[in-house]
């Protein structure tokens, strides 16, 4: 097989790995030294770092080939799909020429598992490993962990990748035994741990070799069974707590060609995926839990994000004042952000807070007006019903497309 025929097959194979986003690498450049790459450049742009930075990533399995049957993967062994396979030398060659043509930034390479575990894992260290040493690549580099490998060799591939991830897939162990028998979530989770330990050994002897500066991070597909958001979350902040994770990240279950019995044959909303983000980075970064956000099993709302869900159940601290709460209930607020919640209590050291002030540092203004009281403002509709606030506040209904409804009449 051409490698270009290689390329399409197995770059599409990859597109339903959301964790590729290259988030946390180290500053590391070639420039006025040996070698190529570097984790700090522009490129077309695939995945974006939290100083903003859009970088683009070669984004590819080295085969989709598996011994596995996980009944929610498109690359599952009994799936009648096109495969393909790398070898070492050619993800090593496509890396180089993608980055010399300015195409990429770094490498995200995941795979099916071909004879083994341990097999399948050398492989993609050695990848690694190649283009450290023999090439000395400084770019970003993003290695899917095969959970099932020795330990020796998930320590090996922290060498040589800025991340590592173990995709747990699904979030409850009832969910794995039922769509992918062959997998282990006790496996999944000797995999975190043995990452984990690995990074607190840095970080407590910063003179150890580099390892997997960029942490590690993991998976979960929403909507192949039918755990709701509570569970989803909950899974979620454990994981967190327990291995130190980066991120988690959630993908939207996709119907595949010739699904087994059992899978939905439809997707769930988008807009589900995207409330899981908003109350993750609520449990990460605003101290929330996920309880408070989900307190009884169920969805997250579809209609009002996380916060201002939240917000309405909890009206007993609003409207909040500005000029005196504290930086923690001011990140609750509807509205109002990290980045600017602190810049209000720098502000009211010097003066009192007013209300536009808010304007000015581009607070979303509609949604702040109900739960706030500044020097100069106090909500005329503080007492109106929750209900009430939720249907002004709720995001526009989208309208709906005319082509699935055609495609679902055909």
């Amino acid at each position: 097989m051409e490698l270009t025929d290689k390329l399409e097959i197995l770059a599409d194979a990859a597109k339903y790995d959301a964790s590729c986003a290259s988030s946390g690498a180290p500053k590391r450049s070639s420039e006025g030294k040996d070698g190529l790459g570097a984790t700090t450049g522009m490129g077309i742009c695939h995945s974006y770092t939290p100083d903003g930075r859009c970088v683009s990533l070669l984004k590819i399995l080295l085969t989709n080939f598996c011994i596995y049957d996980c009944q929610y993967c498109v690359n599952r062994r009994s799936s009648n799909v096109p495969r393909a396979r790398f070898s070492v030398d050619e993800v090593v060659r496509l890396t180089t020429d993608f980055y010399l043509r300015n195409y990429i930034d770094g490498l995200f390479l995941s795979s099916g598992i071909i004879r083994s575990a341990d097999y399948t894992m050398e492989q993609l260290v050695l990848i690694a490993k190649k283009l450290r040493n023999e090439h000395q690549f400084r770019g970003y580099i993003h290695l899917k962990t095969i959970p099932d490998a020795a330990p020796e060799l998930i320590a090996e591939a922290g060498l040589y990748a800025d991340r590592l991830s173990v995709n747990i897939e699904l979030p409850t162990a009832e969910g794995i035994e039922r769509l992918a028998p062959e997998k282990n979530v006790h496996t999944i989770k000797l995999a975190m741990g043995s990452i984990r330990r690995k990074l607190d050994e840095k970080e407590a002897e910063p003179k150890a070799p580099r390892y997997a500066p960029a942490g590690q991070s993991t998976q979960m597909i929403v909507g192949a069974d039918q755990t709701d958001d509570s569970t989803i979350l909950s899974t979620a902040e454990t994981l967190y707590g327990s291995y130190k994770l980066k991120r988690v990240y959630y993908s939207a279950f996709s119907p595949i060609p010739e699904s087994p019995n059992g899978l939905p044959l439809k997707p769930p909303p988008l807009m589900r995926e995207h409330r899981l983000y908003q109350a993750d980075f609520l449990v990460r970064g605003y101290g929330f839990h996920a309880g408070e956000l989900l307190p009884s099993a169920g969805n997250l709302a579809l209609d009002i994000d996380p916060k201002l869900a939240w917000a309405l159940a909890h009206r007993e601290h609003f409207p909040l004042d500005l000029n005196s709460a504290d930086l923690g209930m001011i990140m609750r607020v509807p509205g109002i952000g990290l980045r600017n919640a602190k810049r209000l209590v720098e502000l009211r050291r010097a003066r009192r807070i007013r209300y536009g002030d808010l304007a000015r540092m581009r607070c979303s203004m509609e949604k702040i007006k109900p739960f706030i009281i500044t020097a100069d403002y106090r909500p005329q509709n503080d007492t109106a019903p929750s209900e009430a606030l939720r249907r002004a506040l709720a995001d526009a209904p989208q309208q709906l497309g005319l082509w699935p409804s055609l495609q679902e009449a055909a």
